[in-house]
């Protein structure tokens, strides 16, 4: 599981336009099951995706293309986690520890 933690790197005045394309990119990855939760943070400098896949070269690759990050108002903090403690209605997304 990942930890997709988006900060904003230009004024919220050239965040603003991107926004409405981002919502849909990240509308998208919730559709294919990749996203699980999201929003922004409060102050509001970015956001926090909750993100699940095994391979972490693959979230790398989605998260370039954010339109966040192509068009350069924001960067991404990727942690990835192994999920062995869920809410019962996350149980379907919980882990084993390797080995």
């Amino acid at each position: 599981m990942f930890i997709l933690d988006v900060t904003y790197t230009a004024p919220l005045d050239r965040v603003e336009p991107v926004l409405p394309a981002h919502l849909t990119w990240v509308d998208r990855h919730f559709a294919a099951g990749v996203f699980i939760t999201s929003g922004p943070k409060n102050p509001r400098e970015g956001g926090v995706i909750v993100a699940v896949g095994e391979d972490r070269a693959a979230i790398e690759e989605l998260v370039a293309t954010d339109p966040f990050t192509v068009e350069g108002v924001a960067t991404h903090t990727i942690t990835e986690f192994i999920a062995t403690r869920t809410a019962p209605a996350l149980e379907p997304y919980r882990q084993q520890p390797p080995g």
